[in-house]
C-alpha cells in the first residue's frame, strides 16, 4: 500500500552512494539557509541524513523528519540518536499541514520533488504548513542526461524525462503561493531552489 503512494521514480538510494554524493549534509543545510533557531520540516526524510544535519545545525530549534514509511522513520531516528531536538510524523506530504502541531519556518524537501504528481498542488499544501514568509527549499537533480550523474562509477539519479531545470521548477512551484528568492548550486549534480511564501 505505502509503495502505491510514494512518488514515482523516488525510492531511497543505497547508503553508500548516499554518502559518497552527500560528503557534507552540514554544508549543505547551511547553504539552504537553515538557521538556529528554526522548526524544519524534513519532508521526506528517508534515512534521516538530512535530518541529522539539520538536527545539529537548529540548535534549540527543532526539526521534524516527515515521511510515508515507517520503516525510513525508524531508520532516521536511529540516525539522530542523541539529538534532543527531533520530532517525527508518519503521513502523506499531501496532508501535511493538518499533521503539524503548529506551523514551520521551514520545509525541505530533497532528491524527491520531481516524483510528486501534483506538484503545484504539493507546494500549495507545503505553503498551509509554513509561518508567512517561512521557506520552501526543493533539492533537485540539475537537467544532465542521467549517464551524465555518475556517483561510485554508475549513473544515478532519477530518469534524465524527470529531471526539472530552476526555471522547470519555478513555474510549478510560485502557483501554489511562493516566490522565488534564490537558487544555489550543490555540486556535482544539485541545486537549491528557496522559495519565500507569499503573504
Amino acid at each position: 500500500m505505502i509503495r502505491e503512494r510514494l512518488f514515482p521514480a523516488t525510492v531511497m538510494p543505497d547508503r553508500n552512494w548516499w554518502h559518497a554524493l552527500w560528503p557534507d549534509p552540514d554544508g549543505v543545510s547551511q547553504a539552504l539557509g537553515i538557521e538556529p533557531g528554526m522548526t524544519v520540516v524534513d519532508l521526506g526524510c528517508g534515512y534521516g541524513y538530512f535530518t541529522a544535519a539539520i538536527a545539529r545545525r537548529v540548535g534549540l530549534g527543532r526539526v521534524i523528519g516527515f515521511d510515508l514509511d515507517p520503516e525510513m522513520l525508524e531508520q532516521a531516528q536511529v540516525a539522530c540518536a542523541g539529538q534532543p531536538n527531533c520530532d517525527w510524523l508518519l503521513g502523506d506530504a499531501m496532508e501535511l499541514s493538518r499533521l503539524l502541531d503548529e506551523p514551520a519556518d521551514y520545509v525541505l524537501i530533497a532528491n524527491t520533488f520531481h516524483g510528486a504528481p501534483d506538484k503545484t498542488a504539493l507546494s500549495r499544501e507545503v505553503a498551509a504548513a509554513l509561518k508567512p514568509n517561512g521557506r520552501f527549499a526543493i533539492v533537485n537533480w540539475h537537467a544532465r542526461p542521467r549517464e551524465e550523474t555518475t556517483v561510485l562509477d554508475q549513473p544515478r539519479g532519477p530518469s534524465t524525462d524527470l529531471r526539472m531545470s530552476p526555471e522547470q521548477t519555478r513555474a510549478v512551484v510560485e502557483p501554489g503561493g511562493f516566490t522565488l528568492e534564490k537558487v544555489v548550486e550543490l555540486r556535482p549534480y544539485h541545486y537549491g531552489a528557496i522559495f519565500v511564501r507569499a503573504s
